[in-house]
């Protein structure tokens, strides 16, 4: 076994089998039903008494628990929403499909093929605006939007390509301002990275920045890759919504006294239920998940048939937003991010950045790199937003509610990297094939579908063998 990624997965494995390893030295008590015997301290993470290789042991097992109430599972008096929301007490039960909690572990979504996977349409989410959501017992789209589960591989490979993407458009910001300060007129500047345009900035020399041109990025250029809507800037983010949403169990960076005033914000009787260490130790597990890749089937025919698919998906332009790979320039993989919005563990609110270097298990993982040695991320996304249907096409426009003011019919740009592991497709996973994801797109999307439409039935078929070819973890070639 030579594949760093699989040696790490083995060695975790090895760590659990046969039942729940203890984090710390002194074993839970007789009879203790806690899914989590031992928490970490974010203040010995930051006086580097805890490893990396812990963090991400820890990280893995808050990943795997299934949560009780001895351990804060539930929100009796909180809703789902982003921003600290209070609800009516006991109003609904412990576990609710619609607006939940919904799902004792983070295992119980994520894990096809795999730990950290996808789910099947069984695992669907009910999700609302966010912001301040109500509790509601309805399938009803105009309360929520139903949403499948995305996988989390290569994760911490994605939040770099999309910190650099971030300073690089802001850099472009700068820069143009400082010119129209200088010369006294406006300056319109091409926001790219990365080989991805954005659109373009007009800025003032008074400092007004006209964002009329911006295309598929938020005003304040952050590079949001999490959420099928691209909402969420960090694995942290994400992570801090997820245990609050699905199993009630409130972050203390968001949910804690400092910003609601009480260490029992749901009032389930359980204070300060996940700390920033035992935070940090989920965004490790995650973000050290290895990398999709492309497993090429047995027979040769079939992988002539992935050449020429993969020739024939970039000819009739789906690589055009389904970039193949995308240029990182370092691996090195820092925690906290540096852009994370408030009630989110920032930089300086820690002593120092818990770091490990990603591009080290990654490129033994056969991630390529360039003559640059930078390396080049097989993501198969511009990470960028995108109008996805029309008229013509609408099914991916079917949600009624638009999420952090994001259209109903624009979606992030899928990664289809590990796409033939991903089946059901669809931000609600009900289209079962690829073929039927293709024929749905619409918006920007367009041309290139009714590219494919005019290919042969045998043309078509191969770049479905080709996207098939795109697999999540140690799968055996078809």
């Amino acid at each position: 076994m030579t594949d760093p990624w699989q040696r790490l997965r083995a060695w975790l494995a090895g760590l659990v089998a046969g039942g729940l390893v203890a984090v710390g030295a002194m074993a839970a008590p007789v009879g203790d039903e806690r899914a989590i015997p031992e928490r970490l301290d974010q203040a010995a993470i930051d006086a580097g008494d805890v490893s990396v290789e812990k963090l991400i042991r820890v990280g893995r097992l808050w990943f795997e628990a299934k949560f009780t109430r001895a351990e804060g599972a539930g929100r009796p008096a909180a809703t789902g929403a982003i921003i600290p929301t209070p609800a009516e007490p006991d109003v609904l039960p412990l576990f609710f499909r619609t607006a939940g909690p919904d799902s004792n572990a983070c295992r119980g979504c994520h894990n096809d093929p795999e730990i950290g996977g996808a789910g099947d349409f069984v695992a669907n989410a009910f999700v609302s605006e966010g912001f301040s959501d109500a509790d509601f017992d309805t399938v009803d789209p105009q309360f929520s939007n139903e949403r499948g589960t995305p996988a989390l591989h290569g994760s911490g490979l994605v939040e770099l390509l999309a910190r650099e993407m971030t300073r690089d458009l802001r850099a472009q910001r700068r820069a143009a301002a400082a010119k129209a300060r200088r010369e006294g007129e406006a300056v319109r500047v091409e926001l790219t990275s990365k080989g991805v345009s954005f659109g373009a900035l007009t800025v003032h020399p008074d400092g007004f920045v006209d964002v009329s041109a911006l295309d598929g990025v938020d005003q304040d250029l952050i590079i949001r890759p999490f959420s099928q809507k691209g909402v969420f800037t960090s694995l942290r983010q994400f992570t801090v919504n997820a245990l609050n949403a699905h199993h009630g169990m409130q972050a203390v960076e968001r949910f804690g006294a400092r910003y609601t005033g009480t260490e029992d914000f749901d009032r389930d009787g359980v204070a300060d239920e996940v700390g920033p260490g035992d935070l940090t130790a989920l965004v490790m597990f995650q973000a050290t998940l290895p990398p999709p890749r492309q497993v090429l089937p047995r027979g040769a025919g079939r992988r002539a048939a992935v050449a020429a698919g993969e020739n024939l998906f970039e000819a009739i332009g789906c690589a055009s937003c389904h970039v193949p790979r995308l240029p990182l320039d370092s691996g090195v993989f820092s925690e906290p991010n540096p852009f994370n919005p408030a009630g989110n563990l920032r930089p300086g609110e820690v002593d120092r950045a818990v770091q490990v270097d990603l591009a080290e298990l990654a490129a033994a993982s056969g991630v390529e790199t360039d003559d640059a040695g930078r390396l080049m991320v097989p993501v198969y996304s511009d990470f960028k937003r995108h109008v996805i249907a029309d008229g013509e096409r609408p099914h991916f426009a079917n949600e009624l509610l638009s999420q952090r003011f994001v259209n109903r019919d624009v979606f992030l740009t899928a990664r289809l990297w590990g796409v033939g592991s991903t089946a059901p497709y669809g931000h609600r996973g009900d289209v079962t094939t690829l073929h039927e994801a293709i024929r749905h797109h619409g918006g920007d999307a367009a041309e290139s579908r009714r590219a494919f439409e005019d290919l042969a039935e045998e043309g078509q078929r191969k770049i479905i063998e080709f996207l098939l070819s795109l697999r999540i973890g140690l799968e055996t070639p078809r």
